[in-house]
């Protein structure tokens, strides 16, 4: 995805966020997430291979959500939601109790800037909470899909000891993929609104993204020669760490079962198996939302909705006649 196309994808998502119904200005609130991330690829998981979905994750590696978003009620069902978010995913396969992925020994940590622009469909709602008639909080369960675009950049430390380093560069499976990606942010949350004016609410989603290497592993481990620096380069190094894996517990897969290989006899050398490319990349994001409402002053707004001011409606004077 190039910078121009997100460019133009931002200043789309903008347009649809604040065109339309200039009266419609009574329906925004302005808020901050703040939760945690974490994320679903190659690397967690328990005593089996790859599960799909949250079977495979570990939850100990979560990390920090932040964010700030914008909301504008379109009407009584739907809301766009467009915000920043700035997180934090990582994994190990140390931390795995499946051996093939212990003996492959592979780490990374990204972190990522997101943005994100999403319709609200509302599930339930309810704007009398407990019935008293004074609509002084309200409750909303909404459902979300929407698109989203993100920057990102693995890294990884040589057995998970010392300096991080810039996986992208490294080119560890002569793949050169982007910085910049595409995701499609599903989700559910509900918010409560106290006094008309403060929304606290929860936020659970999860981003399906368009590529596998959030953790820079997808494929096979490839010719050393061929990667930056050569045979005992960095890229070589932090593509095959499953020595160190070995060298601490030689009960794990030798690594012979892993790396770029030469065959017995006369047969060509092999590429093993370091990722699964059959899968894409994906992150969860659990965060505490707060916003604050604006409700406008338009002729719109009072003529509409007084009485949420607590305001009579007061119809014209006029003669008494007889």
């Amino acid at each position: 995805m190039s910078l121009r196309t997100l460019r133009i994808s931002i200043l789309v998502g903008v347009g649809a966020l604040v065109g339309g119904n200039a009266h419609a200005q009574y329906a925004w609130d302005y808020g901050v997430h703040i939760g945690a991330a974490n994320y679903l690829g190659e690397m967690g998981g328990t005593d089996q291979p790859r599960r799909d979905f949250v079977w495979d994750m570990k939850l100990s590696q979560s990390r920090w959500a932040v964010g700030a978003f914008a909301r504008r009620k379109i009407n009584r069902l739907i809301s766009v939601n467009s915000g920043l978010m700035y997180l934090r995913i990582q994994g190990a396969d140390e931390l795995s109790t499946y051996r093939p992925r212990r003996g492959r020994n592979l780490n990374f940590r990204n972190d990522l800037f997101e943005w994100y622009l999403r319709p609200e469909f509302t599930i339930f709602q309810d704007n009398d909470l407990g019935g008293r008639g004074r609509y002084r909080l309200d409750f909303r369960l909404f459902g979300y899909a929407g698109i989203a675009a993100f920057y990102h950049n693995p890294k990884g430390q040589l057995n998970r000891q010392g300096e991080f380093y810039d996986l992208q560069p490294l080119n560890t499976e002569l793949v050169d993929y982007s910085s910049i990606g595409m995701s499609v942010p599903v989700g559910i949350g509900f918010h409560f609104t106290q006094g008309r004016k403060h929304r606290f609410g929860m936020d659970l989603g999860w981003r399906t993204t368009f590529t596998d290497y959030l953790d820079d592993v997808s494929t096979t481990y490839k010719d050393p020669n061929l990667l930056p620096e050569g045979v005992g380069g960095l890229a070589d190094q932090m593509a095959d760490q499953s020595n160190f894996a070995y060298a601490l517990d030689p009960t794990l897969p030798h690594p012979d079962n892993y790396g770029y290989y030469d065959s017995p006899g006369d047969s060509p050398k092999k590429e093993n198996v370091r990722g699964d490319p059959t899968h894409n990349d994906s992150y969860l994001t659990l965060t505490f939302t707060y916003s604050y409402v604006l409700r406008g002053q338009s002729n719109f707004y009072r003529q509409r909705y007084n009485w949420m001011r607590g305001n009579k409606r007061v119809g014209r004077k006029s003669r008494a006649k007889f």
